[in-house]
C-alpha cells in the first residue's frame, strides 16, 4: 500500500537527467574510426594466409581458411578507405551553408550523412531565413572532408506560419 500523503512520483534517475553540454565540448564522432577494424580484419588475413602455408597439409587447416582471409581482406581495405577523416564539424558546415544560400539564418538543423560507395561524410544543413515568420529556407550539402558544397537548393517558404504569430 502506498501512504497518501507520499509525494514521490515517477522521476529520472540522477545519471539520466537532460543536463545542458558546453558546445565546446561536444566533438561528433570521426569516421576515421572505420580504419581500426579495418587494420585488425586486414592482420587476422595475414595471419590466415600464413597459416595456410606454413600448415598446409594440416587437418585442422584447410581452404577454408584462405577463403576467410580473402574476405577478411576485402572488407579491411574497404573500411580502410572509407575511414575518411572528419575535418568539418557541423559550425563549419553551418558557416558554409550560411554563406551558400545568401539570406540571413534564423533556425538552422545539421545533420551527418554519407555519401556514395566509399560512404564520404557529408553534413546536411536545413536552413530558415531569421525574419519572423521565415520567408525563405534552404538546403545545403557541405561535404564533411573539405568544406565544399556539393549542392543547394533554397525557395521561398512555402509554409503558412500565420496561426502562430502573435497578433
Amino acid at each position: 500500500m502506498t501512504d497518501a500523503n507520499d509525494a514521490h512520483g515517477d522521476e529520472l534517475p540522477e545519471d539520466l537527467q537532460p543536463h545542458l553540454v558546453d558546445p565546446e565540448d561536444y566533438v561528433f564522432p570521426n569516421n576515421n574510426r572505420r580504419r581500426v577494424p579495418g587494420y585488425l580484419y586486414e592482420f587476422i588475413a595475414i595471419v590466415l594466409v600464413v597459416l595456410v602455408l606454413v600448415f598446409d597439409d594440416s587437418d585442422f587447416v584447410n581452404r577454408g581458411y584462405l577463403f576467410a582471409a580473402i574476405i577478411l581482406g576485402f572488407v579491411g581495405l574497404y573500411s580502410i578507405v572509407s575511414g575518411w577523416n572528419l575535418k568539418v564539424d557541423e559550425r563549419d558546415a553551418l558557416v558554409a551553408a550560411v554563406r551558400e544560400v545568401g539570406f540571413p539564418v534564423g533556425h538552422a538543423s545539421a545533420q551527418m550523412g554519407w555519401r556514395g560507395l566509399l560512404s564520404r561524410p557529408t553534413w546536411r544543413i536545413l536552413l530558415y531565413s531569421a525574419d519572423e515568420p521565415p520567408t525563405h529556407r534552404g538546403f545545403v550539402l557541405v561535404d564533411g572532408v573539405d568544406a565544399t558544397i556539393i549542392e543547394s537548393f533554397v525557395e521561398d517558404n512555402p509554409e503558412d506560419w500565420s496561426e502562430y504569430v502573435p497578433g
